[in-house]
């Protein structure tokens, strides 16, 4: 007997919003009628979108050594990617060298190893990075990873201000929600507007942070509290680079933001559409920006790691597609597709091919980036918006009665926010209020596992630290000692670190060996409160 589909009784969207029945016009439908590439850019930030130029399709790749990582990046562009989006393994993450004892069995599990400026030239090997454009999934340590870049494209003759890319760097969200902080939050936002500073100067086609909502939705947010949040950690670092002389005008135009795709997929759109009108509104009211292109928030989408499921994993093929055309529909500027063996391991080279084919598929086949917005004017999709705008701003109120970000963080108040959406969310899977296709209903009790599943080599460990131990015999170490006291002294100084760190990836400082020398300076961060 055929087992009849299940309704969710509720009609709940995933962030646990009641939705009516039907949406029809309403007294504010006509409030931002307004073509795409108009303020405030509610349908997009370019008249044409994607008639003009289709999204950047971006796959996140890394692990094991930079030299396994390199073989991935050339397949991926062979394969028709357009832009490289880099991995670190949580060694690097955490600014650990791979010779360490916290590193053991965890060098290029997750990402790629990375400690040194001879490491960042193997991943890059026979890569033209005047040509590709880069984004770098680092934070607590992005300074010192952004060093070894601008190293490495001086080592290649390359002109620094015309490397094009993206640097994660976004310190804020490690504290709400990623957990994978080093130094204390003041001194981790004053690295983070250093990098800003910098290439305000001498970077001007480089994203010198991308503010993260993904991890934060990640973590169990909802969609509001991701947009809220996230914005929120955007105007901070504006706020502090304003603090630190810099115009409005000469860094808002490349700070670049990073957001999730998750199930739900009208909520999603409404999502994307309300941050541009939010960011222009206060770019252009509160921080006088004067330049059209500070107004137009750019983003870069990742379809949900928390929607995929380690049951019947073909699904997340399915699943992801959906995201990722939510993330099209709603105007997205750069797209990672997650593949369907990401609950399990690293994606295999088979199913990285099958995520990346998902997107040319949406871009080529489907005809949605044919027109702008083309759900602009659905009484539905315009309802969603404004909403999600107006719990936003309620968002925006609480934390500056709160002191601001930071004092906002030491309380523990986003961190809180946090877990209460995510129990909320993960009651309503165990009561079967949500249906998860595969995990709560329409499961297969004797499934078995039929996929191919990348396993990452013990010799990565061994490899990397060998290398790093011949480095240390083969460098200039007195040499090395004098940068690393005009790094620390520049520390104490409250100096731009940028110039200094360059100077010490010359040199053959590792990661390891430059974090300890901040960490005496910044000292270390510990929550001091209970969730």
């Amino acid at each position: 007997m055929t087992k009849k589909p299940k309704r969710n009784q509720s009609f709940k969207s995933i962030s646990g919003e009641e939705l009516k029945e039907s949406y029809s016009a309403n007294n504010n439908i006509d409030k931002y009628n307004i073509d795409p590439g108009h303020f405030p850019y509610t349908r997009g930030i370019h008249k044409n979108m994607y008639r003009g130029k289709l999204w950047t399709m971006r796959q996140f790749s890394g692990f094991s050594t930079p030299e396994k990582t390199n073989e991935r990046y050339k397949y991926l562009l062979k394969n028709g990617q357009t832009g490289l989006s880099v991995a670190y393994d949580m060694p690097t993450l955490m600014g650990y060298d791979p010779d360490h004892e916290l590193s053991v069995g965890e060098v290029g599990v997750c990402g790629v190893n990375v400690s040194s400026l001879e490491d960042m030239e193997t991943l890059f090997d026979g890569i033209n990075l005047e040509e590709i454009s880069v984004s770098q999934t680092i934070n607590g340590p992005a300074i010192i990873l952004f060093a070894f870049y601008i190293a490495l494209a001086k080592k290649k003759n390359i002109d620094i201000s015309k490397l094009r890319g993206t640097l994660q760097n976004d310190a804020l969200k490690e504290y709400m929600a990623q957990k994978e902080w080093i130094f204390p939050p003041e001194p981790s936002v004053k690295l983070v507007v250093d990098i800003i500073e910098f290439c305000s100067k001498e970077m001007p086609l480089y994203n010198p942070v991308s503010v993260s909502g993904y991890h934060i939705r990640e973590a169990g947010s909802t969609a509001a509290q991701e947009l809220a949040f996230t914005l929120n950690n955007g105007f901070a670092y504006i706020e502090e680079s304003l603090e630190r002389g810099l115009k409005i005008d000469d860094f808002a135009h490349r700070l670049s933001f990073f957001f999730n795709a998750h199930m739900d997929f009208f909520e999603e759109i409404a999502k994307y559409r309300a941050a541009r009108r939010i960011w222009a509104n206060r770019l252009k009211n509160k921080y006088n920006a004067k330049n059209e292109s500070s107004l137009k928030l750019k983003f870069h989408t990742q379809t949900a790691g928390c929607s995929l499921t380690a049951q019947q994993p073909e699904n997340n093929i399915v699943r992801t597609a959906f995201e990722a055309m939510s993330a099209v529909l709603g105007g997205t500027n750069s797209l990672h597709t997650n593949s369907l063996d990401e609950t399990l391991a690293l994606p295999s080279e088979k199913a990285a091919k099958i995520a990346l084919r998902t997107q040319q598929i949406l871009a080529y086949e489907t005809g949605v980036p044919n027109v702008a917005d083309p759900l602009g004017g659905s009484w539905y999709i315009e309802e969603l918006t404004d909403k999600i705008e107006m719990q936003a701003n309620k968002y925006f109120e609480e934390i500056k009665e709160m002191g601001g970000t930071v004092q906002a963080i030491e309380e523990g108040y986003f961190q809180k926010k946090i877990a209460e959406s995510a129990s909320i969310y993960q009651e309503s899977i165990d009561s079967k209020e949500r249906i998860i296709v595969g995990v709560n209903d329409f499961v297969e009790e004797d499934e078995k596992l039929d996929i191919e599943i990348l396993k990452i080599s013990k010799d990565a460990q061994e490899t990397q630290e060998k290398k790093i131990q011949e480095l240390r015999k083969r460098r200039d170490n007195k040499l090395l000692e004098e940068k690393m006291k005009k790094l620390s002294d520049a520390c104490k100084k409250d100096l731009n670190l940028v110039p200094y760190l360059v100077d010490v990836a010359e040199t053959g400082g590792t990661v390891g060996e430059i974090v300890e020398i901040m960490k005496k300076v910044y000292g270390e961060w510990e929550e001091s409160f209970g969730i």
